[in-house]
């Protein structure tokens, strides 16, 4: 089955030249960028890299969805045993339930998110990328602007919300190719009041799995053969990503919430436009 129907075949010879013929240093830069913003607002970036994906180095919609899901999942590898010692495990052990939660409703929900995805026309798959970037935007701006509450609400409640949240935002991450990260924290702080450093190494421990379900569901498809076609610069952007991520969080307070904040809401903006003009 194709993966985003005809539209991708006139568009494949333009994607080979396009990743191609960049340089490998833009590759490892532009993953630098990505992973340094995504570190320096506490994210992995992937959000940030689909946009480049798609209008710098010329991927179809899903063919970047499955490059940024397996990048995604690289940084995430990457930072789950930092991030795990930033918490202790039996503090996190014992909030198992906020990830069993979501879990029950993410896994279900990144494997009918790829299939949703592998079966969009490109058009329709451009358009609701540039929705989600969006929608992004409005979370996070919410979320750093103190927009979203702390809910109090009995055990029963917290799961099966959980479920639901857990749900969505599988779909939504498998759509995008991200972790999920800039959906999963505000959701954990606001329905189960716990704070933000707990919240996102349990994000980090919901998101692991849920890629691999999307991850595994893209590799049935043929498009998933773009991480072979394009398997160096896959590598070289990774490095980027990752390096930047390190440097990001090294350097996270650095940057005033002031400044930082707005400029990620208007970067998410102008992706979600540019992206959605793809169509």
């Amino acid at each position: 089955m194709t993966a985003t129907g005809d539209e991708t075949a006139p568009h494949a010879g333009l994607v080979e030249q396009r990743a191609t013929r960049r340089p490998p240093w833009l590759a490892f830069v532009a993953g630098a960028a990505v992973g340094l913003l995504g570190g320096l607002v506490g994210l992995g970036g992937a959000e940030f890299r689909l946009p480049l994906l798609i209008g710098l180095f010329g991927f179809i919609a899903l063919q970047a969805v499955i490059v940024n899901k397996a990048m995604s999942l690289v940084v995430v590898l990457v930072a789950l045993p930092s991030r795990l010692l930033a918490v202790p495990a039996d503090v996190v052990a014992a909030h198992w339930f906020i990830a069993v939660s979501l879990l029950l409703g993410s896994l279900p929900g990144a494997w009918v998110g790829a299939s949703w995805a592998t079966r969009m026309r490109a058009a329709t798959l451009y358009r609701v990328l540039g929705v989600l970037l969006l929608g992004i935007a409005a979370v996070f701006a919410a979320y750093h602007l103190g927009g979203l509450p702390q809910l109090t609400l009995p055990t029963a409640a917290q799961a099966a919300l959980g479920v639901v949240a857990g749900f969505g935002i599988g779909v939504v991450a498998a759509v995008m190719g991200v972790a999920g990260g800039e959906l999963l924290i505000p959701t954990i702080t606001v329905l189960y009041a716990v704070d933000v450093k707990l919240a996102g190494s349990l994000s980090l421990l919901v998101s692991l799995p849920t890629m691999l379900v999307a991850f595994f569901r893209y590799s049935r498809d043929q498009a998933f053969g773009v991480l072979r076609q394009h398997a160096g610069f896959v590598v070289t952007m990774v490095a980027g990503s990752v390096a930047g991520s390190i440097a990001g969080g090294l350097m996270l307070g650095v940057v005033s919430e002031a400044v930082l904040v707005p400029l990620v809401v208007a970067l998410l903006l102008i992706s979600a436009v540019k992206v959605w003009r793809h169509a």
